[in-house]
C-alpha cells in the first residue's frame, strides 16, 4: 500500500467565525486538526483519528481518511468546502 498521505483535494475548514480558512492538504493535517481544535469526543471524530492513524501505518489508501475528516468536520460545524 502506498506511504502517501496527501488528498487528492484539499478539504477547506474554519475552526472559528474569527478564524481564516485553511486547506488541510494531508493525514498529518488533518490528524493535528482532530487532536488540536475538535473537542468533543464523537464517535466521528474517533473514526476520523482512527482512519487517520491507519493511513500512517499503511493500512489503508488517504481517501478513506479524507471522507472520515470531512464527515467530523461537517459534524463539528467547521467545514467549508469538500
Amino acid at each position: 500500500m502506498t506511504r502517501s498521505s496527501r488528498f487528492e483535494r484539499p478539504v477547506v475548514i474554519q475552526v472559528t467565525r474569527d478564524s481564516s480558512e485553511r486547506m488541510v492538504f494531508d493525514v498529518n493535517d488533518a490528524a493535528a486538526i482532530l487532536l488540536r481544535d475538535l473537542h468533543r469526543q464523537t464517535e466521528k471524530r474517533k473514526v476520523a483519528m482512527n482512519a487517520c492513524l491507519q493511513v500512517l501505518r499503511g493500512e489503508i489508501h488517504p481517501p478513506a481518511a479524507r471522507r472520515a475528516f470531512v464527515a467530523a468536520a461537517l459534524e463539528a460545524k467547521i467545514l467549508r468546502s469538500d
